[in-house]
């Protein structure tokens, strides 16, 4: 399973930059990664890490989007934001912060919330989604955006110590909505208990996942539920299956 991207016409040259990456990626998955767009649905813990290790991979274009400004309690897990800018906008800081880290990225950013006819054109220009948001109806509102036009996204969550991965594939995997039917959970999204590293490694297998769809190298974590409690380092994978009722993918094959 491997993402299409646009074909370059002219040779590419990697930058010495990605010199060590070369020899597990070589040439030609380097160059996938200089012709796609990941979009980033949320750069808090999670998200913001993912956008930091593609944006260092070599990814030609990240669109991210994320709201509000940044506020002291974020920082034991938002690292692309900066203390000294407390009560800024925080997608502005995060551009900056990526484009410190590899200035040929190109980042197109939005200091806003996933709202279906809003991020419709985010969805639609990216080859790939990360789900990163914090809350339940905006996870869903991706979900269905990217069932809707057949992207692949990989959905990343944490909650304390826990972390959960896997690819969404529309017509070919369980999409979110299959996974987690109940739609009307309980959640105080700003109130859940979040430690940095927990959220930052959950960002780092997001970003992981994403270079091997795009490159080609290794399996996606596709039709599997990955679960894995941090406190303890236990680990474990479930088969999942998409649910021929489901209210957001039935009946929408490949």
């Amino acid at each position: 399973m491997m993402v299409r991207v646009k074909e370059q016409e002219t040779a590419f040259e990697p930058s010495a930059r990605f010199s060590r990456q070369l020899q597990l990626l070589g040439t030609e998955g380097q160059r996938k990664l200089n012709d796609s767009t990941v979009f980033i649905a949320g750069i808090g813990g999670l998200g913001g890490t993912a956008a930091i290790y593609l944006a260092a991979a070599g990814i030609g274009k990240l669109i991210i989007a994320h709201e509000g400004q940044i506020s002291l309690p974020d920082l034991n897990r938002q690292i692309l934001m900066d203390n000294s800018k407390v009560g800024e906008t925080r997608i502005d800081c995060a551009v900056e912060s990526l484009k410190r880290i590899n200035p040929e990225v190109c980042v197109e950013a939005y200091p806003e919330r996933i709202h279906y006819e809003r991020a419709k054109i985010w969805v639609q220009s990216a080859d790939i989604v990360i789900d990163a948001r914090y809350d339940f109806p905006e996870r869903y509102e991706l979900n269905r955006l990217c069932v809707d036009y057949g992207k692949p996204m990989v959905e990343a969550a944490m909650y304390g110590m826990e972390i959960s991965l896997t690819t969404i594939v529309p017509g070919k995997t369980p999409c979110l909505a299959c996974i987690y039917p109940d739609q009307n959970h309980p959640w105080e999204p700003l109130g859940f208990p979040v430690l940095g590293a927990t959220s930052g490694i959950a960002g780092c297998l997001a970003a992981i996942e994403s270079i091997k769809l795009i490159s080609g190298i290794g399996t996606p974590y596709a039709n599997k539920l990955y679960r894995i409690d941090t406190l303890n380092f236990s680990a474990y994978s479930v088969s999942i299956k998409r649910n021929s009722n489901c209210n957001c993918c039935s009946g929408k094959e490949e």
